[in-house]
């Protein structure tokens, strides 16, 4: 075997696939925290209403999605020993680890000032997540070329990401979030937060450290972009330039459309589960556990369905098939038909929907994510450059601004159904709450439905990406001929 060979071998290796995905946990920590139970903590423990909270998290996701594609500019671009991804990676550990301890102990300020600081730390965490996961997802592009080991990197990166995050839900659920003598409902522990906020804070930073580290070893084989000198102005025309790529802005709008809904589904889920079904924390965290399972058969049908259907065809029918399953209950529930809150049984019979639909659903992001890295090909046939970083700076940045929109939208939903601050499960008017569930049954199947039609245009597909690695290739070895017959005469 060829030293190349070798090489090529050891970047496609499990291990190696382990390594990049485990860097994902500190993403999946954030987000999870984020989305489920950020709201809950300010609105129902420190009383800030829950449209100020929406608000605060919208503005620092927004802040945030903007600057994602400057920082995969800049690591597309870098020129280091360490080449163009690590030194972003290694820098984000520590600063990531301390402000994510600082938004879960809060200091008790007043409303106004509450709010500032909220947006002020948000904005902070996501910032410096923004410095470690651009340039280390970016990696996949440089990893491999292959159609179908783009999408199992992929696959450990979400497993990873997805079980980082539920692992901390579940402490916090079992754990942290517990029942005490002087708060009996653990939803309203807000000691349990605080412990939450310093092992998360811990696991983040060892995620980070140690998949950079077991990636680092790569640096010398991975691609170096040319040492260009560049203005603002032509940065941020070149910027745009490769953005406006056809597959990539169709692939774009999918995403930005089915994020959305994954924001409204994740900040609104655990007051269906609190309110509706009337799931106690313990219930709620059996759910939760539900979840490992969820994901790792997630984990063996992505990539099973993107080898069989291809990406867009396997996600569309994963996520259409996870979507009904999902619904079932619900609709069910407002009906009056079959499920109730308090039936028997009923924490195992959601468990059993969670598990068959969660792992459709999420499944069916492992292709979609893995589509971004082949666009990367494509663009370079038109523009001559690749911009792995940039490209995955630009699915995070919409991805990021509408999921804020979304957690925007749950405040004001919460408030619309006049939700009252400071909600305790079991005391608000039933009808407020049927009103709300239904809202949002409404809501989610208007937006996931838009998401997939749009994802059905994708227009690169197996034979697409395949041809376009063959007309690099070509065009490389032209290239390198001209050079060598230039150094001859």
């Amino acid at each position: 075997m060829s030293e190349n060979a070798a090489v090529k071998a050891d970047m496609e290796s499990t291990r190696t696939k382990v390594f990049y995905g485990l860097g994902s946990i500190a993403f999946g920590v954030k987000d999870n925290g984020f989305q489920t139970i950020l709201l809950p903590f300010y609105n129902l423990v420190l009383h800030i209403p829950a449209q100020l909270v929406g608000l605060a998290i919208a503005i620092a996701f927004v802040f945030d999605a903007f600057l994602d594609p400057i920082v995969g500019q800049v690591s597309d671009n870098l020129h280091t020993r360490w080449g163009r991804r690590h030194p972003l990676m290694y820098a984000a550990a520590l600063p990531v680890a301390v402000s994510y301890l600082l938004l879960w102990n809060p200091p008790h300020w007043s409303m106004g000032a509450m709010f500032v600081y909220l947006i002020v730390v948000a904005v902070i965490v996501r910032t410096f997540i923004t410095f470690f996961e651009i340039p280390n997802s970016a990696l996949v592009a440089e990893l491999t070329s292959d159609y179908d080991q783009r999408t199992s990197f992929l696959s450990y990166r979400i497993f990873f990401g997805w079980y980082g995050g539920l692992g901390m839900l579940v402490l916090a659920l079992f754990v942290f979030l517990v029942p005490t003598k002087e708060q009996p409902i653990g939803q309203l522990n807000e000691a349990g937060y605080g412990h939450y906020g310093l092992w998360s804070a811990i696991v983040m930073f060892a995620a980070i450290i140690i998949s950079s580290l077991g990636t680092h070893k790569f640096i010398p084989f991975l691609r170096k972009p040319e040492e260009r000198k560049m203005s603002l102005r032509e940065y941020a025309r070149e910027m745009l330039a490769t953005l406006n790529n056809r597959a990539f802005l169709i692939l774009m709008l999918a995403i930005v459309i089915l994020s959305l809904a994954t924001g409204l589904v994740f900040a609104l889920n655990y007051y269906i589960s609190s309110f509706f079904w009337m799931l106690s924390t313990k219930e709620i965290g059996v759910m939760t556990l539900a979840g490992f399972v969820t994901v790792f058969i997630a984990f063996l049908i992505g990539p099973i369905a993107s080898r069989i259907f291809g990406k867009v065809k396997g996600a569309i029918i994963l996520f259409c098939t996870g979507y009904v399953i999902s619904c079932t209950p619900l609709v069910l529930g407002l009906l009056g038909i079959v499920f109730h809150a308090g039936m028997p049984n009923l924490v195992w019979i959601l468990l059993g929907f969670a598990v068959f639909s969660g792992s459709m659903t999420i499944g069916a992001s492992i292709p979609v994510t893995a589509m971004i890295a082949d666009v990367v090909e494509d663009s370079e046939l038109k523009t001559g450059r690749r911009n792995e970083g940039l490209f995955f700076a630009g699915n995070s940045f919409l991805a990021k601004a509408v999921s804020g929109l979304g957690l925007f939208a749950s405040g004001i939903l919460l408030w619309a159904a006049g939700f009252p601050t400071g909600a305790i499960p079991g005391k608000v008017d039933p009808a407020i709450v049927h009103h709300f569930a239904l809202v949002y049954l409404v809501t989610i199947t208007v937006v996931y439905g838009l998401g997939v039609i749009v994802l059905s245009l994708f227009p690169i597909t197996r034979e697409t990406h395949e041809e376009n690695l063959r007309t690099l290739a070509a065009e490389m070895a032209q290239a390198q001929e001209s050079t060598d017959m230039g150094v001859i005469r």
